[in-house]
């Protein structure tokens, strides 16, 4: 029988969660290198150029990968033969005053992004509490703890399915990947749970994301079981679709995928599919009584050395004089860096600011759209002499419903954000001769370092959700959508999936 301290199992899960925060887990990065040194699509080669940069960058300056510092999701097994030195506080509880610790460390404070009453007034923690936490009991005498901070952007394109006994799960994922649009920033890893029940498959998923990269060891020694060969089939699968980074067409799409499995009833296949993000963050630590886990932080030189290089082609825009018509030239593809002011503003934002418009209040006093882009943003708070915190976009499908209100009441020129648009939203920017930008989902701190002044001019209860005025210097963006309604997300995977099966068939 071991003890193992409340306070040593409350200050790993503190430690933890800071270090997920902003040390990319080294498999993946390796495995992103890979991706990078193989891609063929200038957009997709660059977007991973900038993630890997990004992670470089916050394992330097210990702050997070991601403005999404996501939702805490905890695996704990409790060893049958473990003691606690006090049982004041249940397992949640102690995985929840970790949270806290960690989520308001003055040091580097991550953004609490949970929300309480999520059916009703959807009211933030404050403090990112509670987790989602998992126990299991398990023989032995110590506490194994896997532990991972998951975005809303790649949770968000979770999948589930009931199948036939008989039918295919690597077709089923291979018609539904492009379904779920570029909204969980990849390249990432798809984890797949098979069995059980429905909650069970779900279960399986989510852990399976916390194994380690490793598909390219699979490939070379060749697969054994019927789990191997399916991870193998559905690797393939899926990036021949071509999606590529960001969504905006290549060669790699997913850098492994994770499968777990159960006995099921004999009528029932359930699948769930979850896929990881470019900001995939996790660790697994054992607490055995000795005190508490030993996190040790890779060496920088472990990094690859990635540049990214602004071409000469690259269009430089003032954003203070910017006017509508300036951006009818712009086109699908092209790279802008832009400098000026810029207004943030998402979900909650965007509700308000419907709200004010159809009672006839109009905007709130000191918002003032005309001739700006709107950046979809969550920031994470400041530290020292930052003017914001990491500050990477959120998923602009989300927006797509309040568009109209936005192009037609408030005088942007347009939009900036991650992923793609729906086919009526594409349809509105063209019809408005407005133009969507895309900022890499994943490169956080590497934007963020663009961003010169913040501050906050509405809605400052909204807390990360608040509309900011931002001022930047040579941001980077890629045009998506540009203004005849020419949409990279579309026309990137359509044509690199043209590319592979091109690519594939000279090979045979």
């Amino acid at each position: 029988m071991s003890m193992i301290r409340q306070q040593d199992f409350i200050e790993s899960i503190e430690d933890a969660l800071q270090y997920i925060s902003f040390y990319h887990p080294l498999d993946f990065v390796q495995a992103l290198e890979k991706a990078y040194h193989k891609e063929q699509s200038k957009a997709a080669k660059d977007a991973i150029a900038q993630i890997l940069i990004n992670s470089r960058m916050s394992a330097e300056g210990k702050r997070p990968l991601c403005q999404d510092t996501g939702i805490v999701t905890c695996f704990v097994k409790v060893g049958m033969d473990v003691k606690w030195d006090k049982t004041d506080l249940t397992v949640q509880q102690m995985v929840d005053e970790g949270t806290r610790r960690a989520y308001l460390n003055p040091d580097n404070p991550l953004r609490a992004s949970i929300v309480a009453d999520p059916a009703g007034s959807r009211k933030n923690t404050k403090d990112n509490t509670p987790s989602v936490v998992h126990i299991d009991m398990v023989p032995g005498a110590e506490v194994e703890v896997m532990i991972a901070a998951k975005g809303g952007g790649s949770e968000n394109k979770t999948k589930m399915v009931m199948l036939n006994p008989s039918d295919d799960v690597a077709a089923w994922v291979e018609k539904t990947l492009p379904t779920m649009g570029a909204g969980w920033c990849p390249p990432g890893m798809l984890g797949i749970g098979i069995g059980g029940t429905a909650e069970k498959a779900a279960v399986l998923a989510k852990e399976s994301l916390m194994d380690p990269v490793d598909i390219h060891e699979l490939i070379e020694r060749g697969a054994e079981t019927a789990e191997e060969k399916l991870r193998l089939d559905i690797f393939e699968r899926a990036n021949k679709l071509g999606i590529g980074a960001q969504g905006l067409g290549g060669l790699t799409t997913v850098v492994d995928v994770k499968i777990k499995t159960a006995p099921t009833h004999a009528a029932s296949k359930p699948v769930v599919m979850i896929p990881n993000c470019a900001a995939t963050r996790h660790v697994h630590f054992t607490l055995d009584g000795s005190g508490p886990a030993d996190l040790k932080a890779p060496k920088l030189e472990d990094w690859p050395e990635v540049t990214w290089e602004v071409g000469e082609d690259t269009r430089r825009v003032n954003l203070d004089t910017l006017t509508k018509e300036d951006t009818q030239d712009w086109k699908m593809g092209e790279t802008v860096l832009l400098s000026g002011k810029i207004l943030t503003g998402r979900d909650a934002a965007h509700k308000r600011l419907q709200d004010m418009i159809n009672s006839g209040e109009g905007l709130p006093e000191g918002v003032d759209f005309e001739n700006k882009f709107i950046y979809y943003v969550g920031p994470v708070d400041a530290v020292g002499n930052e003017a914001v915190g990491p500050a990477g976009p959120t998923t602009a499908t989300r927006m797509d419903k309040f568009t109209d209100m936005m192009l037609e009441n408030t005088g942007i020129v347009g939009m900036i954000g991650k992923a793609e648009r729906g086919p009526a939203t594409v349809e509105s920017i063209k019809n408005n001769k407005s133009i969507y930008l895309m900022a890499v989902g994943g490169a956080a701190y590497l934007v963020a370092k663009a961003i010169k002044k913040a501050r906050v001019v509405a809605f400052e209860d909204l807390g990360m959700e608040a509309i900011y005025e931002f001022e930047v210097e040579d941001m980077p963006v890629t045009v998506a959508v540009d203004s005849t309604g020419a949409n990279a997300h579309e026309q990137g995977p359509a044509i690199w999936k043209a590319k592979i099966e091109e690519l594939d068939s000279k090979l045979k």
